[in-house]
């Protein structure tokens, strides 16, 4: 009955509350989730979308630089979009992007948002604006469980040696000054749950702290970072620290492109850079050079028979709680520096990379067959060469690296769009077991590019504006040993997705996703060192979106799930939800709010969902087991300069007592978590 009156009261709120666009890129989000199986904390390209809203990109002044962060924009889409501004001249009207070869009514949609069209300002009108014209906001978030895990009771108990020290509270602060991507600087502190503040092991105050400076187009430095700022070379085979999608219904989305050198203010603690960097040059060569000196969290193991301590991994969750996990924070310094050396002519890109890590100390890896090829020692570097060609319709990229001089890997890629109906996407990587990187981020099935090769191919239809489908097939192999996959392996994977928009108002998609890797698995069902053999995995989504009025818009989805079918870990899984947006037109409150049902047979069939959150939030969770969940978010606007929004979400499991397992276990059989953020613009 409880659950019931929860429920009402949450329908209540939707009703009078609000849509929140859902992101172009959800799917890749939760297919990023789904591959490593955890959350990113990159939140730096909503950061960068939004500002656009704010400050509309210029047509007639926007660089190939900017027009890369925009995520549903391809090569091609850039280059002919330059190439047209090259031949006629200035945009008059946002109506002459339909001239554009390649822009689709689609692509138009949804670049509108972010773009205008208008004159150049003088070299000392745009300096001069950027220091006084710029938004400074501080952003203020605070989330906290209702329900007390095992961690915190055992804060009072004399008798445990793990426990969590801090609060159940996990806050956030960022100060940001931005004008448009010209020029931002700023800082940003988080403190996550579990952490102290202001005593014990944290007596500084927040656990991370970041900072940043970071400006573009100065003359002759096309960009000049400071303090924290990500690197981003080639296709990801050596170096790629943003956000980057892989293989989802996005088919034409299979190319790495970010400028080389962009600021840092997420909340990931791991990848970053914290120094200095600088790309100088003209339109036609440019060179860049960083370097990097920072501390990192690592397994550190003591060994009394060489007398020289190491470590064993790279943390990357960012949690400095327990008295081990403080022991590991910083305990290893991470040095790196490299460069680029570019050439951008009449549609050609050629450039050339290095990156060089050097650590305080060894880096020893575990002693188990499938880690015999891993990094060992105190240097790492990698080289490579990157390209990419347009010619017409057709573009083409790719990288070439080594590591060691020894250990190989190329990944390259086409992409041709043989209509204006039809288009497609094709990708080769090939990468040795013994080729070893730090922050390699390719278009790979695995989480890093090593031991793998593969071919994938993409095509993406539309026949009209009504109708349009995608698909893509992707084939790999993994010539060496992997974690539980005990001998050289096979896998597979196809997509397909049937979208339909009649009208604006409606939207309906259905997609179906089979994908067939191996694990090690014996005759009881447990996966161990017996045998290895092929699990196969199936998904089923139906999705429909109705725009019911200008402020009213419901969205209900469908998820099935088979995991190895007649197999020795049989399971199966089903999720459905309901959303509902409310957003009026001049009015300073929105909101919107889902209900969901899930039910599983355990992990193995678990469903990722991408959940709306607060500005600049998101979720992806993994719903198995079986239980409702359900959450609303509030946004009001009190003024142009303070907004404040508020998330409530609850999950309630019907088949078990407790949530969680560890120091994190809750026991009951629910989980409550409440966020608020405030805006605030100077």
């Amino acid at each position: 009955m409880k659950q019931f009156f929860v429920i009402l009261f949450l329908v209540f709120l939707a009703y009078h509350s609000s849509a929140q666009e859902n992101p172009t890129t959800e799917q890749q989000i939760e297919n990023i989730t789904e591959a490593d199986e955890s959350e990113t904390e990159d939140d730096s390209y909503v950061q960068a979308l939004q500002q656009y809203t704010k400050n509309k990109l210029n047509l007639n002044t926007a660089t190939e630089t900017e027009l890369k962060d925009f995520p549903f924009l391809t090569p091609i889409h850039i280059d002919n979009f330059l190439n047209y501004r090259r031949l006629f001249g200035k945009f008059i009207n946002l109506y002459e992007l339909q001239a554009v070869p390649g822009w689709d009514v689609n692509t138009i949609q949804k670049m509108l948002p972010y773009i205008m069209v208008g004159s150049a300002l003088s070299v000392k009108d745009d300096f001069r604006i950027r220091l006084k014209q710029g938004e400074q906001s501080i952003l203020s978030r605070a989330t906290y469980v209702l329900e007390e895990a095992e961690g915190f009771k055992r804060k009072n108990d004399t008798s445990a040696t793990s426990f969590y020290p801090g609060g159940r509270e996990r806050v956030l602060i960022r100060y940001k000054y931005q004008y448009r991507n010209l020029l931002q600087y700023g800082i940003t502190a988080e403190k996550d749950a579990g952490e102290q503040w202001f005593k014990g092991a944290q007596k500084n105050g927040f656990d991370f702290y970041s900072a940043h400076l970071f400006a573009r187009n100065i003359g002759i430095i096309k960009a000049i970072a400071l303090g924290d700022f990500t690197v981003n070379m080639g296709q990801g085979l050596m170096q790629w620290q943003s956000l980057a999608f892989r293989k989802s219904v996005d088919v034409l989305n299979t190319k790495r492109q970010a400028t080389i050198l962009r600021p840092y203010n997420s909340t990931s603690e791991y990848f970053f850079n914290r120094g200095a960097g600088v790309t100088v040059g003209n339109d036609k060569l440019q060179v860049t050079a960083f370097a990097s000196f920072r501390k990192a969290d690592g397994n550190i193991v003591i060994d009394t028979a060489r007398a020289e301590d190491f470590f064993s991994s790279l943390l990357t969750s960012g949690l400095h709680r327990t008295k081990n996990e403080q022991a590991d924070k910083n305990s290893i310094r991470m040095n790196s520096f490299g460069g680029n050396v570019s050439y951008n002519a009449n549609n050609l890109h050629v450039g050339v990379n290095v990156v060089h890590f050097q650590f305080s100390k060894p880096f020893e890896r575990d002693s188990v067959p499938y880690n015999n090829f891993t990094f060992r020692g105190t240097r790492l570097t990698n080289a490579s060469v990157d390209w990419s060609y347009t010619w017409r319709n057709l573009h083409w990229f790719g990288e070439a690296a080594n590591h060691r001089g020894k250990y190989k890997a190329v990944t390259s890629g086409l992409l041709l769009s043989a209509d204006p109906k039809v288009d497609f996407s094709f990708v080769y990587r090939n990468i040795a077991p013994g080729y070893q990187t730090i922050f390699g981020n390719a278009f790979t099935e695995g989480t890093f590019p090593n031991n793998e090769k593969g071919f994938f191919a993409g095509t993406s239809i539309k026949p009209n504006s009504k109708w349009r489908l995608d698909g893509y097939m992707d084939l790999y192999r993994f010539p060496y040993l992997r974690f539980r996959i005990d001998a050289p392996s096979n896998g597979k994977d196809f997509l397909v997705q049937l979208t339909h928009k009649p009208n604006k108002q409606l939207e309906i998609y259905t997609r179906y996703r089979q994908e067939s890797r191996a694990l090690n698995f014996n005759a009881d069902g447990e996966f161990n060192s017996a045998v290895v053999d092929a699990v196969p995995r199936k998904n089923w989504r139906v999705q429909v979106q109705y725009k019911v009025s200008p402020e009213i818009t419901l969205r209900q989805r469908l998820d099935a799930m088979w995991y190895d079918l007649k197999g020795p870990r049989e399971s199966r899984g089903f999720l459905s939800f309901f959303d509902v947006f409310y957003k009026p037109m001049l009015k300073p409150f929105s909101a919107n709010m889902r209900l969901q049902y899930f039910e599983t047979d355990g992990f193995d069939s678990r469903i990722y969902a991408y959940e709306n959150d607060v500005l600049y939030g998101f979720s992806i969770p993994a719903f198995f087991n079986k239980g409702f969940r359900y959450y609303t978010n509030v946004n009001y606007d009190f003024s142009k300069k303070l907004s404040v929004w508020f998330r409530l979400a609850r999950l309630d499991y019907l088949n078990q007592t407790v949530v969680g397992s560890g120091l994190d276990e809750i026991p009951k059989n629910h989980r409550t978590e409440a966020r608020v953020q405030i805006l605030w613009k100077l």
